[in-house]
């Protein structure tokens, strides 16, 4: 059984189609990565699957629960965490969680041992006693990832959680995030590439409220190579020799060749044999290689090469 589950998910305002006729399926125990541009549909998308919005057509599961039927049940298998989650700021972190343990159901024993623990995974030991009203924007984040987990749900909805927090904020949120791998399906909704790029093991990609893929983060960035490698060369074989970048422009699966400040940037139409005969090639000119690197992609090259198709 699959964590979440979509099928034919759809919503409307009016003539917008704001979500148009989703699939997906995301594995337990999966960091699901939900990518697109602000206004692509991802808030959209999740407040329909947690239920807090009626989709105009289609279904969603979480655990096997249909939480598009009003579904009471579903709400103890889903965790969910605003863009801008909200608290009672003259709270401290203790009461707080307590509050929201008290209406899940937990009872005292349950209900201080989850605060103990859920306030030392998001770091806020310390702070336990403040009012959350002083608080920073990334405690806030933290706190409110934190009571998102208080009943052990075992399916999380984040959405845009690192959106406005300064590195440092980001920082501690997804290394919180990371630590729940394997143990919590996350689904991450986010528009920051290097987030999803950093912490999700499989991403899907909207736009326009279209679903456009869903791959594996090494499989994207596999399958969007840019066959491109950076060559360094020692300062004394510095500038390249007229020579060498000619019998590169002469090689007919060199693309193009572009001198940079400590070497070349070597683009080429045939990687694998590239990688056979290109350093070779290059030795044999007699320079000194510092380093030799095929460049990997980015998640944001990748975003950019799928939503402007």
């Amino acid at each position: 059984m699959d964590a979440i589950r979509c099928q034919a998910l759809s919503r409307s305002y009016g003539e917008v189609l704001a979500l148009k006729s989703l699939e997906l399926s995301v594995p337990r125990g999966a960091v699901f990565g939900f990518l697109g541009r602000n206004g692509a549909g991802k808030t959209t998308t999740i407040r329909l699957m947690t239920g807090l919005a009626r989709p105009s057509s289609g279904d969603a599961w979480i655990m096997g629960v249909k939480t598009t039927d009003g579904d009471d049940t579903a709400k103890m298998n889903f965790g969910y965490l605003p863009e801008e989650p909200a608290f009672y700021t003259w709270m401290t972190p203790r009461e707080y969680l307590a509050y929201i343990g008290k209406l899940f159901g937990l009872n005292k024993d349950v209900r201080q041992t989850r605060i103990e623990e859920l306030l030392d995974l998001a770091g806020l030991l310390d702070a336990a006693k403040r009012r959350i009203g002083g608080f920073s924007r990334g405690m806030r984040q933290r706190l409110g990832l934190a009571q998102s987990m208080i009943h052990r749900p075992p399916v999380l909805f984040l959405d845009e959680p690192t959106s406005a927090l300064d590195p440092a904020g980001r920082k501690d949120v997804l290394e919180m995030i990371d630590r729940l791998r394997g143990e919590t399906t996350v689904f991450l909704s986010s528009h920051i590439l290097a987030d999803v790029e950093r912490v999700c093991d499989t991403i899907g990609v909207i736009h326009e409220g279209e679903l456009l893929l869903v791959a594996g983060r090494e499989e994207l960035l596999a399958t969007h190579a840019l066959n491109v490698v950076v060559i360094e060369f020692d300062s004394n074989d510095l500038p390249v020799s007229p020579l060498l970048l000619s019998r590169l422009g002469e090689i007919s699966w060199i693309s193009s060749v572009l001198q940079e400040k400590n070497g070349l940037r070597i683009q080429v139409s045939d990687s694998n044999l590239a990688k056979k005969a290109l350093l070779p090639l290059i030795l044999e000119s007699e320079v000194t290689v510092i380093s030799y690197q095929w460049v990997r992609p980015s998640l944001e090259d990748v975003f950019l090469s799928i939503s402007t198709r």
